[in-house]
């Protein structure tokens, strides 16, 4: 009988035990890591088009915060989205109809943005990228106070496919009156794992990822960067803290270091390896709603945008991916050997 780690190239149907879901691994399509590279299609930088370049001039809304350098040049600034997808009203109206239930969609939405309007977040500095972690964590604490907070989604689109209007790399952030479903399907995966096993999902996790090594893309003392054993993405990275922690918003300055010199490792491999590609990345953190969520942990995941969804996916909401997490992570190892250590 085969060894286990001898099946790659046959299609495989894996769990994903986190979400409870299916991927096909089609690694058997003979797709490989330069198939993925993406073409010259990139838009053309233009600062006279670039409404973050000089938010003042362009009619931004005030900032809530700014980080400044030392000749008094903002750096890293966050200020309320012209266009919010949430009404930042203080109560919320009860609309239901009929058997649908609804409500108005109050909360805050908010742009972080960085100074250099040319500079993915790939090719930022740790420090740079570290500033934006401490901008996203500050802002987490002062908004969670806020009424009628239960959940606060931090997010980052590169690229029109990963869906960024704007050149200029930005990240968001908005506030919700409702727990997210996606967290609270993964921290009912963690409740349910605990249950049966008396061990903590995260714990398993990253001690299992950095056992077996295969999935590794990179590490540090307090972070792990691997690709999911049933990755629903080409090239999917996942950042996870070899210690889980509930809740992003306790992140340490310290941590805070090493955080941002995984996301750089991660995103700069992602970068060389594919060709900049599109991509989305997002934190999942525990709702801040009062509640205990001790067998979760907040994490990282990177989903670059490397296939389409089409009718399959939309039939079974089961992906079919054309290259395994093995494979993607040693070609994003590969590229990190080039890319020192910081």
């Amino acid at each position: 009988m085969e060894k286990k780690e001898e099946l790659a190239d046959e299609a495989q149907l894996r769990h994903d035990i986190l979400r409870d879901e299916w991927v096909i691994i089609a690694d058997k399509r003979g797709k490989r890591p330069d198939d993925f590279v993406v073409k010259d299609d990139k838009q053309e930088y233009k600062l006279e088009s670039d409404i973050f370049a000089d938010p003042e001039k362009t009619g931004q809304e005030e900032d809530v915060l700014i980080y400044k350098d030392d000749n008094d040049e903002w750096t890293t600034r966050v200020f309320p989205n012209k266009f919010p997808a949430v009404e930042n009203v203080e109560n919320k109206k009860d609309i239901s109809e009929g058997p649908y239930s609804a409500m108005t969609a109050i909360g805050s939405h908010e742009i972080v943005v960085t100074r250099d309007g040319r500079k993915t977040f790939a090719l930022l500095e740790q420090s740079e990228l570290a500033e934006v972690i401490d901008a996203y964590r500050e802002r987490y604490v002062e908004l969670m106070s806020g009424k009628s907070v239960n959940s606060i989604s931090i997010f980052h689109n590169h690229g029109k496919k990963a869906g960024a209007s704007i050149l200029h790399p930005h990240s968001q952030i908005i506030t919700l009156p409702v727990t997210v479903p996606a967290v609270m399907r993964e921290i009912n995966a963690c409740r349910e794992y605990t249950q049966k096993t008396k061990e903590h999902l995260f714990e398993v996790m990253v001690e299992y990822e950095l056992e077996k090594g295969s999935r590794i893309v990179y590490t540090n003392d307090k972070f792990i960067v691997y690709c999911p054993f049933a990755s629903s993405r080409a090239f999917q990275m996942r950042l996870l803290p070899r210690e889980p922690q509930p809740y992003f918003e306790r992140l340490t300055p310290n941590d805070g270091m090493f955080i941002a010199d995984a996301l750089s490792h991660a995103l700069r491999a992602l970068y060389d390896t594919l060709g900049d590609p599109d991509f989305n990345y997002y934190i999942r953190t525990a709702p801040c709603d009062g509640q205990a969520y001790d067998e979760y942990s907040y994490h990282i995941d990177i989903f670059p945008r490397t296939h389409v969804y089409a009718g399959f996916e939309f039939a079974t909401d089961i992906e079919i991916v054309p290259i395994a997490p093995e494979k993607a992570a040693e070609a994003l190892r590969k590229s990190l050997e080039l890319f020192p250590k910081i």
